[in-house]
């Protein structure tokens, strides 16, 4: 077996914890250090986890000498870790969503080319299995060709949710550390890859967003939008935190031969990382490909004894991080692209800019 790769992480918060439990778990990754605006954490961190303790990036990369890192700071403080890192030639994995922006976005990838270093983001929940078994059957042909695509989203964030950290729910801070947005840029991430995974890359984008019940909060925390992507297929997006209780998150995907496949990812309001478990399997809800409509409650069974034998909250993200270390290791792309992540920024940032324009937004 290779050597593990020296790893570190910056930003020692709630899903920082989820990160770090895979890279000391993982036997591809060797924790050397982390690092966290907060000194004090990034010390109880190290003492917890192992790896020394640093008080900027520009010391975690020269005392440490990671060979990638992972960066789970707020989505607006994502690049310039990133940069820094990439342009050492460090191999640089982030959180999702990529950025809060595609400017900051084309600044990672730049580095990455400066650096010859790879540049790859989190989405795990293309590794749940129902997820796994559409992606299977579009790339069989088994719907034809993949025409429209469907993201539902009702789920919900209460006033403690918001006031859990000083970033959320807020545009931008003093130190430019907000979120950058609302339930587009936190919540919706995943499925927006999850529709350019299996429909390819979005070219037209026209949408709103509102905020309908959070009074307290900056962003929004509902947004609709309809998409056309570059192979001629549709989208839709109904994206909202308004519903209490959460009732579900969905992704539906409808072919050419008429055949549909869909996934329940979320039961309920979606989980928070370091908060809330997910107590629910994410399931296979629609499956309508001949000869295969019957095999949908086995799906269901499987992937539920699946989960079952997990910990939701952990494993996907091990499998993802495990992939990405395996393909440094190997010179191979990631399994989520620097590029695929931007492509999700650009999706959000245009709903953003369709809204405060009155016209659909072409993405480049």
């Amino acid at each position: 077996m290779s050597a593990p790769l020296r790893t570190a992480l910056v930003g020692c918060g709630k899903i920082g914890r989820t990160h770090a439990l895979a890279l000391t778990r993982l036997p591809e990754s060797q924790f050397v250090g982390c690092c966290d605006a907060d000194a004090a954490r990034s010390a109880a961190f190290a003492a917890e986890f192992g790896g020394t303790a640093h008080a900027s990036v520009d010391d975690l990369l020269r005392s440490a000498r990671p060979e990638a890192l992972l960066i789970a700071t707020p989505h607006p403080l994502h690049a310039a870790p990133a940069v820094a890192a990439l342009e050492a030639g460090v191999h640089v994995l982030v959180e999702k969503p990529l950025a809060a922006t595609v400017e900051d976005c084309d600044a990672m990838l730049d580095a990455a080319d400066r650096g010859g270093a790879t540049l790859g983001v989190v989405s795990q929940r293309r590794y749940y299995e129902p997820v796994v078994r559409m992606r299977r059957a579009i790339d069989a042909g088994k719907i034809g060709r993949p025409v429209l695509g469907l993201f539902l989203m009702y789920s919900w964030r209460d006033p403690a949710y918001y006031r859990s950290d000083p970033w959320r729910g807020r545009w931008a801070t003093k130190d430019g550390a907000g979120e950058g947005g609302g339930v587009l840029v936190n919540q919706s991430p995943h499925q927006l890859d999850l529709l350019q995974w299996f429909l390819g890359e979005p070219e037209e984008v026209t949408g709103y967003w509102a905020n309908l019940n959070h009074p307290t909060v900056e962003v929004e925390d509902s947004a609709v939008a309809a998409l056309r992507f570059r192979g001629g297929g549709l989208g839709s997006i109904l994206t909202s935190l308004s519903q209490d209780p959460g009732i579900y998150t969905k992704v539906h995907v409808h072919g050419s031969n008429g055949a549909s496949v869909g996934v329940q990812t979320d039961t309920g309001a979606s989980f928070v990382a370091g908060v809330s478990g997910i107590a629910d399997p994410p399931l296979n809800d629609v499956w309508t490909i001949a000869g295969e409509q019957g095999e949908l409650e086995a799906f269901r069974r499987q992937d539920a004894a699946a989960f079952a034998a997990v910990d939701g909250t952990t494993h996907y993200h091990e499998l993802n991080i495990a992939d990405f270390l395996r393909a440094v290791r190997d010179g191979a792309q990631p399994p989520v692209t620097g590029a695929e992540g931007r492509t999700v920024v650009a999706m959000f940032q245009a709903i953003y800019e369709s809204n405060r324009t009155g016209r659909s937004v072409r993405l480049h």
